[in-house]
């Protein structure tokens, strides 16, 4: 690829991106990445061949796409930063950071750049991520492919007609890897509660969440079908199934979805406020 990819920063996610794309045949002389902690841009450098500064300046930031890859907080004096640097350049950019509204980039950094932002969610890590993404306006159909070929590098990718639905992506995605992690924390402890050991309890329960995981994705039938196939009447998995039933799994697991949207809004409001 021709393109030119800045990252501003260069932690974890960057990083998936960075390893995802390089993996792609991205050429790692058209990746910059600006990181101020030298130890972790020279072993990106090491790693992966890319190009590294320790601060913005009109050089590192000629590039087709930013990626914006900071912490929220500290999001608006990075972007405030940019603008100097950046001059009369208008190239796509790409916030990867949660709670962050276009409206924020647009007030911190301008409101004339094509804006993309993503949530993408730690799995990306292992290049099995689920990103949810949204374009607005400004985003021309080229950009929005350049930054679907981006993100796809870490996994599968989905866009979404309005900003507002990115919180119902965080409470999917986004939070959903720490949803399925605490179900299985908790089918651990029942299963040594049950007599098995440490060892035997953990590796039957992640490998249990992998094979049905790739049974939903690679069978073709939605979840309800396969739960349905492995239910036996009057069996062992009914009589566990009746237990979440009478917990009334399902409004549980609507509510929690709903407070980490919910959560994710009053954070975005909060930085627009500021």
């Amino acid at each position: 690829m021709n393109t030119s990819i800045v990252f501003v920063g260069g932690g974890n996610m960057a990083t998936s991106l960075i390893s995802g794309l390089r993996h792609a045949d991205w050429s790692g002389e058209r990746i910059t990445v600006i990181e101020p902690d030298d130890t972790k841009a020279q072993k990106l450098r090491a790693d992966y061949g890319v190009n590294v500064a320790s601060s913005a300046d009109s050089e590192s930031l000629d590039a087709d796409v930013i990626v914006l890859a900071v912490k929220p907080q500290m999001m608006r004096e990075v972007c405030e930063g940019l603008v100097e640097p950046l001059g009369d350049r208008k190239p796509l950019v790409v916030s990867i950071a949660a709670g962050v509204p276009i409206a924020a980039f647009r007030q911190w950094l301008g409101a004339d750049h094509a804006y993309v932002r993503c949530m993408p969610n730690t799995p990306s890590l292992i290049g099995a991520g689920a990103t949810g993404l949204y374009a607005d306006d400004g985003v021309t159909d080229a950009q929005r492919s350049l930054a679907d070929s981006i993100l796809e590098t870490a996994g599968m990718t989905a866009w979404v007609a309005e900003e507002s639905l990115l919180d119902a992506v965080t409470a999917t995605s986004g939070s959903g890897p720490a949803y399925f992690f605490a179900f299985m924390e908790a089918m651990q402890a029942g299963a040594v509660e049950l007599g098995l050991d440490e060892a035997a309890a953990r590796e039957l329960v992640l490998h249990t969440a992998l094979g049905a995981a790739r049974m939903a994705i690679e069978s073709g039938d939605d979840p309800a079908t396969l739960r349905e196939k492995v239910t036996s009447p009057g069996g062992t998995t009914a009589a566990a199934l009746e237990q979440y039933a009478a917990g009334d799994l399902n409004a549980l697991v609507a509510r929690a979805m709903q407070a980490a949207a919910g959560r994710a809004d009053s954070l975005a409001t909060k930085l627009l406020d500021k």
